[in-house]
């Protein structure tokens, strides 16, 4: 452990003051774990003394107390070694530092996305502050610099009205393989009775015919169709509305409710609605507005062959049994000139994978290996992952500078995404001198083999400045390293932070189905109470998102008495006598 600190002297000097013995630490843990020391735990364990498992904060002064309990002497350490009371004070130093004081009750901060709803919406922002989120994300990938700076400030606003400190994170998109567009859809609703087994309808399908405007919302179920206000207006519960669908089928829809600016109608056969469609009441007639876009997508099985382009024009949207092949472009042109025959290709984060077969300048055919029997949909925007292609990019460039200079004004900490190495971490420091943001707290998001393998060297890197977290993307990595591995990989990511006395984010998939649909599956709140082991947790956006902060605040301030780190807590066992 000595030797190894004098051998990387130069990189511990590197790092920020505030940081030089976080550093030490680090390698002492790098030194120890060089070698298998099961049969040591064994043998250390029989005799009643430490099996060097909970080591990480203070490396040192643990070898040194078990080795002094083997010679029945007392431990002596000097000034020099980091005790187990700094060791552990290190941590929740760095963690306050970027984060902020830690909520009553519980260590983890809660961390969520915000959705590009929160750059106009300021009721959403107030109410995700006040029910417990403690650091707001702004995800670089999405919106613009105006929405980021205005979500910014939402926050900043509701903290102060609300009295509880929220911290502002932005992520850097970084350089991610994207699938290009398809050619829009219609720009239609379907309206779907509920029908019996036998297919007779028992339960007709409801709109709301609403006046335009986004602050025109509708009184009750259903989609809303904007139409005329002064139309709706004239309407009443009874009223009777004609009109032609797309397949030229004629229906009927009777109004059962109305409010001003917004009636409520019901009809009894399934019905598409385009925009522009005409609507008719004896004689008083308006055409819907401008609905919103359905998606289009390629539809792959197994065995189906897929072509990635550098062409970026929207692309034709193919399914499984038409002729040729499914084409869509690939938004990283570096990508055509690194990839490979035989390597893999992992889509829509592991939703279909596929292999090589050729490669040329401008594409390359892909044979999709797994997929769904049925069919798995392939849309815009998702994400192409090359787990086995060396793709030479930076992960900052001058097109990120807009987002840096919002970051710089608005932002508490800046998250830097798909890092190969520790001289993405000096590039991001050097834009970061641009935009004068040396301030910024550092997140590197460990979501690629090649960043976990560089970890220890990405750390000592980032820990010359003075605030650092490190972000477990459990999304990508899992993508790029394969899901069985994702455990494994993880734990290692929290050991090695917790010896740096790093704080730690557990991301992506928290509490997912919870925040999507409203009810949590079992699994994802066993994750969630893991997560404990966290100094952060994030939750994606999501329509239910805030229940999903008032239940991950409750099993955190739950496992607070449980778990902290690799440490149980053994407070008395009475949860099924009195739950608490």
């Amino acid at each position: 452990m000595l030797r190894l600190e004098q051998v990387h002297g130069e990189d511990i000097a590197a790092v920020c003051t505030d940081h030089r013995r976080d550093a030490v630490n680090l390698v002492h843990y790098l030194a120890l774990r060089n070698g298998d020391l099961r049969h040591l735990q064994h043998r250390l364990g029989e005799r009643g003394l430490s099996s060097l498992g909970r080591c990480e904060p203070h490396v040192l002064a643990t070898v040194k107390s078990v080795r002094a309990a083997l010679d029945g002497r007392v431990p002596r350490f000097g000034p020099a070694t980091l005790s187990f009371e700094e060791g552990r004070a290190a941590l929740d130093r760095n963690t306050d530092a970027l984060f902020g004081p830690r909520p009553p009750g519980r260590v983890p901060r809660v961390m969520v996305t915000l959705p590009s709803e929160a750059a106009d919406d300021y009721r959403l922002v107030r109410r995700l502050v006040a029910e417990g989120m403690d650091v707001a994300r702004i995800n670089g990938a999405h919106d613009d610099p105006a929405a980021w700076e205005r979500m910014a400030r939402h926050v900043r606003r509701a903290s102060e009205e609300t009295g509880r400190l929220c911290r502002v994170s932005m992520d850097l998109p970084g350089p991610k393989l994207r699938t290009g567009p398809l050619v829009e859809g219609p720009r239609v609703v379907k309206l779907r009775p509920q029908r019996d087994l036998r297919g007779v309808p028992v339960m007709p399908a409801l709109a709301a015919l609403a006046a335009f405007g986004p602050d025109a919302g509708p009184p009750g179920p259903g989609p809303a169709l904007p139409v005329d206000p002064s139309w709706v207006d004239r309407r009443h519960p009874g009223d009777v509305v004609a009109m032609v669908d797309t397949r030229g089928s004629g229906r009927t829809l009777r109004v059962v409710g109305a409010t001003p600016g917004a009636c409520v109608v019901e009809v009894w056969d399934t019905t598409y609605v385009e925009t522009g469609a005409e609507l008719s009441c004896d004689g008083d007639a308006t055409r819907v507005g401008r609905l919103p876009i359905i998606p289009q997508y390629h539809l792959l099985r197994p065995g189906d062959p897929l072509v990635l382009t550098r062409d970026l024009e929207p692309a034709v949207p193919w399914r499984h049994g038409q002729p040729g092949c499914a084409r869509i472009g690939c938004t990283l042109g570096v990508a055509f000139e690194t990839a490979q025959v035989g390597q893999p290709v992992v889509l829509d984060d592991g939703r279909m994978t596929g292999i090589i077969e050729s490669v040329d300048a401008d594409e390359f055919r892909v044979r999709i290996l797994t997929a769904s029997p049925t069919g798995s949909k392939l849309r815009a925007e998702k994400g192409i992952n090359l787990p086995q292609t060396d793709l030479p990019v930076p992960a900052v460039t001058d097109a990120d500078l807009p987002l840096l200079e919002v970051a710089a004004a608005h932002a508490d900490m800046v998250a830097l995404s798909f890092l190969h190495s520790e001289h993405d971490i000096d590039d991001v420091r050097a834009y970061l001198r641009r935009v004068g943001a040396e301030h910024l707290g550092l997140i590197p998001k460990i979501e690629t083999k090649a960043s976990f393998a560089r970890l220890p060297e990405i750390l000592l890197h980032a820990m010359r400045s003075p605030l650092v977290g490190v972000m477990i993307a459990r999304g990508d990595l899992a993508v790029e390293a394969g899901y069985e591995r994702l455990a494994e990989m993880q734990e290692e990511i929290l050991w090695i932070c917790e010896a740096a006395h790093l704080p730690v984010i557990w991301a992506t998939e928290v509490l997912d189905q919870l925040a999507r649909t409203g009810k949590p599956s079992r699994a994802e709140v066993t994750d969630a109470a893991m997560s404990q082991r966290a100094e952060c947790v994030m939750l994606n956006k999501g329509p239910h998102v805030d229940t999903a902060i008032v239940v991950l605040d409750d099993i955190l301030r739950r496992m607070s008495g449980l778990q902290r780190k690799k440490t149980p807590q053994l407070r008395p066992l009475r949860s099924w006598i009195e739950p608490t």
